[in-house]
């Protein structure tokens, strides 16, 4: 059994998982539009967006289409536990660029570094380094 998310754009899917791919090291696996598919988009407007695609980002699959209407995130978010307080930073300054900052990046009792964003996609991301646990503990 697997559990895979699947995150709905409003036309910016394809251009919302390059943006992943470039940033944050995923790898798109495929990508087809509406234009490919077997069964006709009867909206001539959504040939080139998005019916189905996947995307690997840290080892797990994030799958997503473009919908009419479709609405950001609200209430869940993708958290990306990253190696390194420079690597926190970087991503979190990509995906902040154009986006909504929920929780600026700082320190906390739990992570070296930790923010809650919207990018401008409207995916909702954690970006976290947790903290390092003593030895013993």
């Amino acid at each position: 059994m697997t559990l895979t998310p699947y995150v709905n754009f409003n036309g910016h899917c394809a251009e919302a998982f390059r943006f992943y791919e470039q940033h944050l090291g995923a790898t798109v696996g495929m990508m087809m539009t509406h234009g490919e598919s077997p069964q006709p988009n009867p909206n001539p407007a959504w040939r080139d967006k998005v019916l189905h695609a996947t995307l690997t980002i840290a080892g797990t699959e994030l799958s997503g289409a473009d919908i009419p209407n479709a609405e950001p995130m609200r209430s869940a978010y993708l958290t990306l536990s990253v190696d390194s307080d420079g690597d926190a930073e970087r991503i979190h300054a990509a995906l902040a660029d154009g986006g909504t900052v929920f929780m600026r990046m700082q320190e906390t009792f739990f992570a070296s570094r930790f923010a809650q964003l919207r990018d401008r996609f409207g995916i909702n991301w954690v970006i976290m380094h947790r903290r390092e646990r003593p030895a013993g503990a």
